[in-house]
C-alpha cells in the first residue's frame, strides 16, 4: 500500500489501484454522512477533484491519486457512509482506477513514512 498526504491509500490489484481514505482520516472527519463518487468510465488526471464526502464535521473533497480511467466505484458506500468509517481499508474502499501510468505511485509514501506523518 502507499499513502499520500491527504491521507489517501493505494493499493495495486493488478492493474487496477484501489483507493479509500485511511482510518487517521475518519477519525478527523468523523461520522461521515454523504458520498459522491465518479462515474464509471471517468478519465481523471492526478489532482482532479472527484469523490465528495461529507461528514458531521466538514465536507472535504478526494482528489485523484493517479492519471487514469474509474472502472469501478463502491456504491455500498454511497447508500452506507458510515461503512467507510466502520472499516476505511476494506470495505470502505470508494474506487477502482486503471492507472494510465503506474510508476506515479512510486511517489508516495510507504506505510512507515504515513505513520510517521500522522505520529
Amino acid at each position: 500500500m502507499k499513502f499520500s498526504e491527504e491521507h489517501e491509500w493505494l493499493r495495486a490489484d493488478g492493474d487496477i489501484v484501489v483507493v479509500g481514505i485511511t482510518e487517521h482520516a475518519t477519525v478527523q472527519l468523523g461520522d461521515l454522512v454523504f458520498v459522491e463518487l465518479p462515474e464509471v468510465g471517468t478519465e481523471v488526471k492526478k489532482g482532479d477533484e472527484i469523490v465528495v464526502i461529507e461528514s458531521v464535521k466538514a465536507a472535504s473533497d478526494i482528489l485523484a491519486p493517479l492519471d487514469g480511467e474509474i472502472v469501478e466505484v463502491n456504491e455500498a458506500i454511497v447508500d452506507a457512509p458510515e461503512s467507510v468509517n466502520a472499516d476505511p481499508m476494506g470495505q470502505g474502499w470508494f474506487f477502482k482506477l486503471k492507472p494510465s501510468d503506474p510508476g506515479q505511485m512510486d511517489s508516495y509514501m510507504d506505510e512507515a513514512a504515513y505513520k510517521e506523518l500522522i505520529a
